[in-house]
């Protein structure tokens, strides 16, 4: 069977997609893929969490604990996207406007995140924080304590999503026309003011796309997170670690409660960025 194409010509010379009227091998793998990783995993974790009827899924997903975690959870992991999203910006334009000696190192250090282990990341972080560590000794005499706080699991969560900020700003920033930078300097705006009404608007949406992969990255995270924190509810105990306790406890379906919590609540978030995405798009 010949494998249908999406596009057909039109006369003006361009490929345009074509309505699916029949079954297409790529369509039905794709369907059946996301049926396989996606769909049924989700159906069956809220199957799972429904288990505990309406009351009782109430009280496991708003109890005191489970609250305090939602907190931790998602205020850092906003606050990490959002800091990521400055630096990251940053980081990519220097990536992309200057040249300097071992560039191209720099910019696969970048992606060390991606390649290491998060358990291994986690270690590396509590022990350059710790007291005694690189940086964490510097910061002791000024009362500031990094590992196994609520400050250490920020830390965790900056250094696992920066990658997603950078390498979603860097093409864009590549393919942005200088010449209308150029223009804008001959018509007498400063560096400041062609950056904020030249450069930051078509640039503006990949950097809240780069931060919400790095938020959603952010909430999902448990190596790093679980050794570079205490893990003591009400401090800086997360929602995953939490569910982990709970899976311990072999409290299969008020882990499901949880989980199913932080799904909606990531949800919801990602859905009010994408609408500021779209209203950058709009008023770009």
């Amino acid at each position: 069977m010949a494998i249908s194409s999406p596009f057909q010509p039109n006369p003006a010379g361009k490929n345009s997609i074509a309505p699916l009227s029949k079954f297409s091998w790529p369509w039905g793998i794709t369907i059946g893929y996301l049926t396989l990783m996606l769909f049924v995993p989700t159906l069956a974790m809220l199957l799972k969490a429904s288990t505990e009827g309406p009351v009782n899924f109430w009280r496991i997903a708003t109890s005191e604990v489970a609250l305090s975690t939602y907190d931790v959870t998602f205020v850092t992991a906003l606050l990490a996207g959002a800091v990521n999203g400055v630096f990251g910006t940053l980081i990519a334009w220097v990536l992309v406007r200057y040249n300097f000696p071992f560039k191209k190192i720099l910019d696969a250090v970048i992606d060390f995140p991606f390649a290491l282990p998060t358990a291994v990341a986690g270690l590396t972080l509590a022990t350059v924080y710790s007291n005694n560590g690189w940086i964490g000794a510097l910061l002791a005499p000024f009362g500031i304590k990094v590992s196994f706080t609520r400050l250490g699991v920020w830390v965790a969560m900056v250094f696992i999503s920066l990658p997603f900020v950078v390498r979603t700003v860097q093409p864009v920033l590549s393919e942005l026309e200088k010449e209308v930078e150029e223009a804008a300097w001959a018509l007498g705006a400063s560096q400041w003011q062609t950056f904020w009404r030249v450069i930051l608007p078509p640039l503006m949406p990949a950097v809240l796309t780069g931060v919400a992969l790095g938020f959603a990255r952010a909430v999902g995270e448990y190596g790093s997170t679980v050794i570079v924190a205490s893990n003591i509810p009400y401090k800086d105990l997360i929602a995953p670690v939490l569910v982990f306790q709970r899976l311990e406890q072999y409290d299969y379906s008020g882990a499901t409660v949880i989980g199913t919590v932080l799904l909606v609540i990531s949800l919801l978030i990602l859905l009010a960025i994408n609408l500021l995405q779209a209203w950058g798009k709009r008023y770009a």
